[in-house]
């Protein structure tokens, strides 16, 4: 990565990706989503951050980052289960089969980790060592690896609301997936995360955890959906690091992209006070930090266009097919 031509186009940044040629606009709170006639969703990735419920800026090169960074996994994982994209007309888009998306979110951990109230280190500390159907040993450490992979899903909150932990039983006494589809989803979840592991091994890096979307065709057929192991989607270690700082009770070394989240938390209470103007050098430093993650996940380097234009006017120029 270079920084100096990241800094030179910083203001190359897609925050709105509003196509009125485009039909059935869903705006959520990173993507903006579009469903064709045939049966196909149009997805852009804009560079909008989000964080307390709300948006707080836009990192530039966010969303093209995200979604290479998919494409890259997707590709990787093909043999595995099939996934939802069809085409990638543009750097920030995929255009992927539409799904009904099932209502359980697939989070697979290896580390005792996490800073949510449903992570298993939340819990833990709390005292609690049976959490989703699984019973953990006592003496785990923070950020200690556990026996093995564990699943720990959630519901998935549609309507704004927060996910729930969940257990196998629960899953299966309230009918939110048949016995089948979830001997499927795990089966599926366990060999994606094993395949994550070992291709972030070989860069490097530890996949400690990772969050899964899947969903089911017209033919019922689960397919994965949304993204696959991106830093948004996922807690990436530096494994050269971590025997060292593991053992010293340190905090692990990651892609740490909360440049925003912290310099926001500390200038206001961001669920109550106006956003103060974020300066543009923790902008460019939260976009150096994706970029960084992007190369090192995938061993390919970050290409950043000699395009002048709009971002949007490029999206789409490469979208003018599907008008």
């Amino acid at each position: 990565m270079d920084l100096a031509q990241l800094k030179a186009n910083a203001h190359r940044v897609l925050d709105d990706a509003t196509i009125p040629e485009l039909p059935n606009h869903y705006r959520g709170k990173v993507r903006d989503n579009y469903d064709l006639a045939d049966g196909s969703r149009v997805i852009i990735a804009t560079d909008r951050i989000s964080a307390f419920d709300r948006i707080l800026a836009a990192i530039p090169f966010k969303g093209e980052v995200l979604t290479q960074t998919a494409r890259y996994w997707f590709e990787e994982t093909a043999d595995i289960c099939p996934n939802h994209v069809i085409a990638y007309p543009d750097p920030n888009v995929v255009v992927g089969r539409r799904l009904d998306i099932l209502p359980v979110e697939i989070v697979v951990r290896d580390y005792l980790a996490g800073t949510t109230g449903t992570s298993v280190l939340t819990l833990y500390k709390k005292g609690q060592r049976e959490m989703y159907g699984i019973t953990l040993p006592d003496g785990l450490k923070d950020n200690q690896r556990l026996p093995q992979p564990i699943i720990t899903p959630t519901s998935k909150a549609f309507d704004g609301g927060h996910d729930e932990p969940l257990s196998p039983e629960q899953i299966l006494d309230q009918k939110l997936v048949t016995p089948e589809q979830w001997e499927t989803l795990t089966r599926y979840a366990f060999a994606l995360f094993a395949r994550g592991q070992q291709r972030a091994a070989e860069r490097g890096l530890i996949l400690v955890d990772t969050k899964y979307e899947f969903g089911t065709d017209r033919d019922g057929r689960i397919v994965l959906a949304d993204e696959i192991h991106t830093p948004d989607s996922s807690r990436y270690w530096k494994a050269e690091s971590y025997p060292a700082r593991f053992a010293a009770g340190e905090k692990p070394e990651s892609f740490d992209k909360d440049f925003v989240r912290n310099w926001v938390v500390a200038r206001c209470d961001p669920y109550k006070d106006d956003i103060p103007a974020i300066p543009q050098d923790v902008i460019v430093a939260t976009a150096a930090v994706y970029i960084e993650a992007f190369e090192t996940i995938t061993g390919q380097r970050f290409e950043i266009g000699s395009d002048e234009g709009r971002v949007i006017d490029r999206i789409r120029a490469n979208l003018a097919g599907y008008f």
